[in-house]
Parts: C-alpha cells; sequence; structure tokens
C-alpha cells in the first residue's frame, strides 16, 4: 500500500508541476502556486523529484524563499496583484448575482492583501535563497538522506 500512496502523490506532483509549466506561457495561471503544490506532494511520494523542482534554475528560488522565508519576490507580487485587479474586473462585468459579484471580488482583495503583506526574500536580489547556505545545506541533507520505509 505504501507503493500505490507514493505513486498517487508523485503522480499529482507530475500533474502540478505540468500546470505551473503551462502557467509559463498563460497569465491566469499561478506558475510558483502549482510548483509549490508540486513540491510538497512530491516531498511525499518522491523526494527525488521535489529536491529536482527546488535545484530547478527556473522553479527553484521562488520555493526556496518562500520554504525558508515565507517570502514572495516583488515582481511576483506585482504580478499577482495585476491579475487579482483583471479578474476582479472581469468578475465585476460578468457575475450577475450581486451577493456572489462582492464575496468573489472581496474575497480577491483580502488575497491580494495577503500576498502584498508577505516580505520580500533577503538579499540584494530576490532570488538570493537559492545561493543561501542553509538553503543548500538543507537540499543537500534531504538528498543524501537515507529512505524510511515507513513514508
Amino acid at each position: 500500500m505504501p507503493n500505490l500512496k507514493h505513486a498517487i502523490y508523485a503522480s499529482l506532483a507530475a500533474v502540478s508541476f505540468a500546470l505551473g509549466v503551462v502557467g509559463l506561457f498563460l497569465p491566469v495561471m499561478p506558475t510558483t502556486g502549482f510548483m509549490l503544490l508540486a513540491v510538497w506532494l512530491a516531498s511525499r511520494g518522491s523526494p527525488r523529484f521535489a529536491n529536482w523542482i527546488r535545484r530547478h534554475p527556473r522553479f527553484g528560488p521562488p520555493i526556496l524563499a518562500w520554504e525558508d522565508e515565507r517570502a514572495i519576490p516583488r515582481h511576483a507580487k506585482w504580478m499577482a496583484a495585476t491579475m487579482l485587479v483583471v479578474s476582479s474586473l472581469v468578475i465585476g462585468f460578468t457575475v450577475g448575482a450581486l451577493v456572489l459579484r462582492l464575496l468573489l471580488i472581496v474575497g480577491l482583495f483580502a488575497l491580494g492583501l495577503w500576498i502584498i503583506t508577505r516580505p520580500e526574500p533577503r538579499g540584494a536580489c530576490p532570488f538570493a535563497a537559492a545561493a543561501d547556505a542553509a538553503a543548500q545545506r538543507r537540499l543537500d541533507e534531504a538528498s543524501c538522506a537515507p529512505r524510511r520505509s515507513g513514508r
């Protein structure tokens, strides 16, 4: 049964990763959100895949910034805020029920406020966490750690 559980987690991680890659080309898809989900799922089903995502030059730095500092880079905040405003405008013009329209817009506003109030990664470069010694040590320990059969 553990192998089936690992396979399900790994499969869901692969789907989430694929959706994140699609998000690179479609501005309405949250790339980083899907990558965070992929790392979480992969860490339960395929730690090797999770570490590969963390080490990826494009996807790894924002993942490490979130995992290490709960930080969001400034450009990601701007992109998220812009997409939330566009989504609110679309909802405002297309959703007929006033109560539903207001609830959705208030929810998106609250999400935007939460995103904007997250800290930015430390260092001059927004992706400095990728080179951070603690993050590298954590990655090295995770990739060298013996696998536990109970997970």
